[in-house]
């Protein structure tokens, strides 16, 4: 069983930058194909990025492309989401999830975190 633990979220103003990471208890995290869900207030759990065990694959929601980049180091077990031109649509809890295969659908992650916040005011 991996466990997840999420960092990084905090109160930021729109326009900058955050990275969350994601860090893993077990060595077997480099077999796992990562994503980053959020979930915002009143709003259903939705994707955001994922990257496969490797680090030479990535998938993106059209909301976040060009803005956001998951990356991954698999020798300390965590995986990142650099989050430039934040904007108050982007307020959510942030969750990381372990899975067999790279997807953008949440039943394909066994593996969740607990979420960490991030907040943008309008």
């Amino acid at each position: 069983q991996v466990q997840l633990v999420e960092s990084g979220g905090e109160l930021v103003q729109a326009g900058d930058s955050l990275r969350l990471s994601c860090t893993a208890s077990e060595r077997t995290f480099g077999g796992y194909a990562v994503a980053w869900f959020r979930q915002g207030p009143g709003k259903e759990r939705e994707f955001v990025a994922a990257i496969n065990w490797s680090g030479d694959s990535t998938l993106y929601a059209d909301s976040v492309k060009g803005r956001f980049t998951i990356s991954r180091d698999n020798g300390k077990k965590t995986a990142y989401l650099q989050m430039n031109s934040l904007k108050p649509e982007d307020t959510a809890v942030y969750y990381c999830a372990a899975g067999g295969r790279i997807a953008a659908l949440d039943y394909e992650y066994a593996h969740w975190g607990q979420g960490t916040q991030v907040t943008i005011p309008s």
